[in-house]
């Protein structure tokens, strides 16, 4: 099915992110880091968006600020339809099931103090998604299933698994919620290029089986043309160029895209 007959789930419009600069004593607004200037990109149902661009290019705030765990300065976001930006604390807590998170660094991600379990079960609780202790430990096995752990993984600690692993909690705890959209922030640039290839290949099989969206960011265009069906390609900013993961690829426009794909390793499948 084509793009265009696939349903919106996240469009964004005009966003921009700026820090301001100060200076002084007084601390005095000298003007401003434009982290994301005014882009606009959409995520299909069903789709992986994948956001690449150099250290510095922005893409990391453009998906925070998208989904607001940071605020934007400017711009539009429609989540299945509806202003994002407008939602009230109580809207914006009920979106939250819906759009969750997975970071670079998964062993800062989890407590090291709370069993896995406790870290995947927290928030079955918080949303009222489970309503008894056996109803929790229940789901929390069909996660870690889900995610490729053992179900006594439950009662071990961060410090015992290796970085996959503890990037598979990290994931089995975003798709605890049942949620719609998955940003996943250089996800796999922490790994070895083997263990990358098993996560993403493990959030391809959670994509298809559960009805997964992702915003995918990563600076590795190999990495993105693994997962991903469309590609935003960011610098200084601003979006350069957006298309099919096949344009980006095989016919590449804006001269940056270029030197991105020039930068591939050889030994690594463009």
């Amino acid at each position: 099915m084509s793009a265009s007959m696939k349903e919106v789930l996240l469009e964004v419009k005009g966003l921009k992110k700026y820090f301001p600069i100060l200076a002084g004593l007084l601390r005095k607004k000298v003007g401003d880091i434009k982290a994301v200037d005014g882009i606009d990109f959409k995520i299909y149902q069903g789709e992986v968006l994948g956001m690449v661009g150099e250290s510095g290019s922005g893409k990391s705030t453009a998906g925070r600020a998208a989904i607001r765990l940071i605020e934007p300065t400017a711009g539009q976001v429609n989540f299945q339809g509806e202003n994002f930006l407008a939602f009230d604390q109580e809207k914006l807590k009920a979106a939250r099931r819906k759009i969750q998170s997975v970071f670079q660094d998964p062993y800062a991600s989890l407590n090291p103090r709370k069993s896995i379990g406790h870290s995947i079960g927290e928030a079955l609780l918080y949303h009222n998604i489970v309503s008894s202790k056996g109803e929790q430990t229940d789901r929390i096995a069909e996660i870690l299933k889900k995610i490729g752990l053992p179900p006594d993984a439950m009662n071990r600690y961060p410090h015992q698994f290796s970085g996959g692993q503890q990037q598979r909690i990290c994931i089995g705890r975003a798709i605890a919620l049942n949620p719609e959209l998955i940003i996943c922030d250089e996800a796999v640039s922490a790994l070895d290029v083997s263990v990358q290839a098993q996560i993403l290949n493990l959030l391809a099989e959670l994509k298809e089986t559960l009805g997964l969206s992702y915003l995918f960011i990563s600076h590795d265009l190999s990495v993105i043309r693994h997962i991903s069906d469309h590609v935003v390609v960011m610098r200084l900013g601003k979006v350069v160029e957006y298309g099919s993961i096949e344009e980006i690829f095989y016919n590449p426009q804006h001269p940056y895209t270029k030197t991105l794909l020039a930068a591939i390793p050889r030994d690594r499948p463009r």
